[in-house]
């Protein structure tokens, strides 16, 4: 073991552990990869790390083995709790366990320095809770970098380019005012239970916004607009944003027969501002 701690199978039989299907837990057993994730955000000496869904505590435990400062682990399921309090046990000083819903967590109240989030995010919230952390007031926010596990398919549409199948409203929001990158792939038959889809492992780091005079509500409005008929041209699909879509379309600069698929993020933000200049007018 890298930290003394037993085998993650013995810590979930002890504890009845069992993944649920309802709280979206799929657990990874391999020290090696939780520690490969782990890796993945250094540095991480000198930073606070918050882990959200941290079940039995494999990547936990990698976190403080690589040396993290401390780590703030956010878990809804409190049959978890005492195989947490075991390894904070194990870590004097370093572990913080709060026991919350993470959707309804008022993350800047619990940030503490230079932080960093790192989680096998569970499914069923994964992408809410991203969408949280990329719109978040104010910008740079309150972590200085994001590498988190999805299934495959949230990862490819986090990262797509424009013109692909898989480009859509989370590409824009995350490449608004983010870098994301996706690192590697994980099988499915590295967690328990084996989940039916390959999961992968991506690293969002903050950057300047595309377009700084462009507002999160308005560039949310046009996405959420645009992609959701995205097969319609835009003057067709962002009727119900504007009394005369194309006029605001013609203000941005962009052809009215494209698809939203064809714009690239900046052309996303120009569109945001022109729909905002039109409603003020």
């Amino acid at each position: 073991m890298i930290d003394g701690l037993p085998p993650l199978r013995n810590v979930i039989a002890r504890h009845g552990l069992t993944a649920r299907k309802g709280l979206g837990q799929n657990f990874l057993l391999d020290l090696n990869l939780t520690r490969r994730i782990a890796r993945a955000a250094l540095p991480l000496e000198g930073h606070t790390v918050i882990e959200v869904g941290p079940g039995p505590g494999g990547l936990t435990r990698a976190l403080l083995s690589e040396d993290a400062e401390k780590v703030i682990a956010v878990e809804t399921d409190k049959r978890a709790i005492p195989a947490l309090e075991e390894i904070a046990a194990a870590f004097p000083g370093r572990l913080s366990i709060v026991r919350a819903d993470a959707l309804k967590v008022n993350w800047p109240a619990i940030a503490e320095g230079h932080m960093k989030v790192v989680a096998n995010l569970p499914y069923n919230v994964a992408t809410p809770l991203l969408v949280g952390w990329l719109t978040a007031e104010p910008w740079p926010p309150w972590y200085l970098s994001m590498t988190l596990m999805f299934q495959k398919e949230v990862a490819d549409r986090i990262v797509a380019q424009p013109g692909s199948k898989s480009f859509g409203r989370l590409s824009v929001l995350a490449q608004w005012r983010s870098r994301a990158v996706k690192l590697f792939d994980v099988d499915r038959r590295a967690f328990t239970p084996s989940p039916k889809v390959t999961s992968s492992v991506v690293q969002i780091a903050p950057v300047t916004p595309a377009m700084p005079g462009c507002k999160r509500r308005a560039l949310e409005r046009v996405t959420a607009a645009a992609f959701g008929q995205r097969r319609k041209m835009l003057r067709s699909s962002l009727k119900t944003l504007a009394a005369d879509t194309e006029a605001v379309l013609a203000k941005a600069g962009i052809d009215p027969r494209l698809r939203a698929e064809q714009l690239e993020v900046g052309d996303f933000c120009r569109l945001a501002i022109a729909l905002e200049t039109a409603e003020a007018e």
